[in-house]
């Protein structure tokens, strides 16, 4: 395959654009199952009619797992908020309207949220009880069953030069409660270093979903725990700041 140019480069990934496609390339340790469940989960989520990447096929190259979507011609809103810091409010006020136009969307065959939460927060090296804690604060919370990102931030989204928005990197993607993903979008923020973005951020998903902000913050404790099992020390370390189920109570 023909590599044109290297778009991004992330931790057990390489992507390139190659003409009209990217390739997404995974190392050669990365995980055969979760390769081909990232593949099914964005063939998926293309029925719901949102606007991603279609996937166009998923093959070897060199000994690695590949797979190959459409390639949209754009900037990511992370870059437009770069260039034009101006205008970071009414980018902001547009990528919630993005979120929950996903949320407004089903998909019955992803993963469910809840499921996948348990999972992670069995695998940290947490206390037995705070891990008990975490459980039954999921376990209380009300199910859904919403697409769900899992990590909607400003650099997976592109704008196209026509205005068109559109979502990338659909890994993560399940269904289950609108506000565990909002939470994760708040955190990312605090990990890009924009506490002032997230706090913006939050404000305006609760104004326009009608949800109260203290809902969502009950789930911040639980998406944070989830998320300590991947990442680098100085990630794990900021999210288990957040991990103190009695703040929230």
């Amino acid at each position: 395959m023909n590599y044109d140019e290297i778009i991004s480069v992330r931790k057990n990934k390489t992507i390139y654009r190659s003409g009209d496609t990217v390739l997404k390339v995974f190392d050669a340790s990365y995980s055969k199952a979760d390769v081909l469940n990232e593949a099914l989960n964005q063939a998926r989520i293309e029925e719901t009619g949102l606007n991603i990447p279609k996937i166009l096929g998923v093959t070897m190259t060199d000994g690695k797992w590949t797979i190959i979507s459409e390639y949209i011609k754009g900037k990511t809103l992370a870059e437009l908020m770069e260039l034009h810091p101006e205008k970071k409010d009414e980018y902001l006020e547009r990528f919630v309207e993005l979120q929950l136009l996903m949320h407004s969307k089903t998909c019955r065959g992803l993963n469910k949220l809840k499921d996948k939460m348990n999972r992670k927060i069995s695998e940290t090296d947490l206390s037995a009880t705070v891990r008990y804690d975490l459980h039954t604060r999921l376990e209380g919370m009300p199910k859904h069953n919403k697409v769900c990102h899992g990590d909607f931030n400003p650099s997976n989204i592109i704008i196209r030069d026509d205005g068109t928005p559109f979502i990338l990197d659909w890994s993560h993607a399940t269904q289950g409660n609108a506000s565990a993903d909002a939470a994760r979008t708040y955190l990312l923020f605090w990990l890009n270093g924009d506490p002032e973005g997230a706090e913006k951020y939050l404000n305006l998903f609760c104004a326009k979903s009608d949800t109260a902000k203290q809902y969502v913050q009950k789930w911040i404790p639980i998406v944070a725990a989830s998320q300590t099992v991947k990442g680098n020390e100085n990630e794990r370390e900021f999210l288990n700041s957040w991990i103190d189920v009695v703040d929230y109570e």
